[in-house]
C-alpha cells in the first residue's frame, strides 16, 4: 500500500515516520513551496520530532504526491483545507481518491466540520474518512502505544484502514459516529486551552471539573448536529483529555497557560478557532455552550479568567445532566 502524506508539521511527520518505520509502506509527503518545515526535512532528514528514513520521498509537487497513492492523509491546520482542496479539485481523478483526514478542528468562517467541506467540494462522503484519539509524537516515537479511532461514512472504509493502519504502537477502533467524531476531536482542543489556563493561573484542582462538565457540553452539541452524545466520552474526546489537559506535550494546554500569563505561543493551536466555529454552530442550534462560551471571551474580549469563573459559577443551577 502507498501512502501520500499532505503536511509536514508534528503530526503530519508522524504519520510519515509511522507508516514507513511501523507499517513499512513506501511514503510521500508533500508540502508547500518554500515550505520551511519540508525544506528543513529535505535538507536534513530529521525535525525535532522525527528521523525520516532514505525511503520517504519528500516533493513540493502536488500533481506527484496525488499520482503517488490512492490513500491521501491529510494533516495540515483545519483552516487551510479548503484552499487545499481548491487546488486538488484541478487533479483528474481526485474524486476517486481515499481521503483521510487527521486534523481535529471545525472550520471558522462556515463551521463546517471538515469532511463536510471536502463533500462540498465534490468528494463522494463514502471517500472520506477521519483518523482521531489521543497520543504524542513524542510518546509514540519512543515506542509507547495508544489507541485511536477511524471513524467515516463507509463501514467498509473504516474496516479497510483499520486493518491497514494497525500496528502495536497504535491500537484502531472502528468508529460508528463521524459527526460525533469531529466535533469530538475538535472541542477537545478548546477544552485544552482552557485546562492551560486553569494551570497558568494556578486553579489546575478545576479540571476535572471542567472535564466533567465540558464533556457534559460537548455531547448536547453533537446531540443537536444529530450525531450521538456518547461519542464524547469516547476516545475521539474524553479519551484524549489526558493528551489535552494535562500532557505538556500539548499545544492548546500550552497556548492557554502562556495567555493568561501574557506569554508568546509559536505553534499551532487548533482550540483558538475551533471555540469560534462551535459558538457559531450553538448560536445555530440554539443551544448552550457556556464553558466554550467562557473561553472565547478569554481570547477576544479581553476577560479574565477570575472574571469568568465567577460569572460561571453565580450561573442559575441546574441539574448535573439536563
Amino acid at each position: 500500500m502507498n501512502i501520500t502524506l499532505l503536511g509536514c508539521g508534528r503530526w503530519g511527520s508522524f504519520i510519515a515516520w509511522y507508516m514507513d518505520n511501523i507499517k513499512n509502506y513506501p511514503v510521500t509527503v508533500w508540502g508547500r513551496s518554500n515550505d520551511p518545515l519540508l525544506d528543513n526535512l529535505i535538507a536534513t532528514r530529521k525535525n525535532e520530532y522525527v528521523e525520516f528514513s532514505k525511503n520517504i520521498n519528500l516533493t513540493h509537487d502536488l500533481n506527484e504526491a496525488l499520482n503517488f497513492s490512492d490513500i491521501i492523509i491529510i494533516s495540515i491546520s483545519s483552516q487551510a483545507v479548503r484552499d487545499l482542496m481548491s487546488n486538488i479539485i484541478k487533479f483528474p481523478g481526485y474524486k476517486n481518491k481515499t481521503y483521510v483526514l487527521c486534523m481535529k478542528g471545525i472550520e471558522d468562517c462556515t463551521g463546517k466540520r471538515l469532511s463536510e467541506v471536502l463533500i462540498e467540494f465534490g468528494v463522494p462522503k463514502n471517500n472520506i474518512s477521519v483518523w482521531v484519539g489521543p497520543g504524542h509524537i513524542q510518546e509514540f516515537v519512543r515506542k509507547v502505544p495508544n489507541c485511536m479511532l477511524i471513524d467515516s461514512y463507509n463501514p467498509e472504509l473504516i474496516q479497510t484502514l483499520v486493518k491497514a493502519f494497525s500496528s502495536n504502537l497504535i491500537r484502531f477502533y472502528l468508529g460508528c459516529d463521524i459527526i460525533g467524531s469531529e466535533i469530538g476531536a475538535a472541542a477537545k482542543n478548546v477544552m485544552g486551552v482552557g485546562a492551560g489556563m486553569l494551570d497558568g493561573l494556578g486553579y489546575s484542582v478545576l479540571k476535572g471539573a471542567l472535564m466533567a462538565r465540558g464533556a457534559n457540553e460537548v455531547s448536547r452539541l453533537i446531540k443537536a448536529l444529530g450525531g450521538n452524545p456518547l461519542s464524547a466520552y469516547g476516545l475521539c474526546h474524553l479519551g484524549d483529555y489526558e493528551a489535552t489537559l494535562f500532557s505538556p506535550h500539548s499545544n492548546n494546554r500550552r497556548f492557554g497557560e502562556q495567555f493568561v500569563k501574557g506569554e508568546p505561543f509559536t505553534k499551532l493551536a487548533e482550540g483558538v478557532a475551533t471555540a469560534s466555529a462551535m459558538l457559531k454552530m450553538a448560536d445555530k442550534l440554539n443551544i448552550e455552550l457556556p464553558i466554550t462560551n467562557a473561553i472565547y471571551n478569554i481570547l477576544h474580549h479581553n476577560s479574565t479568567l477570575q472574571e469568568i469563573l465567577t460569572q460561571l459559577f453565580e450561573r442559575e443551577n441546574k441539574k448535573e445532566f439536563y
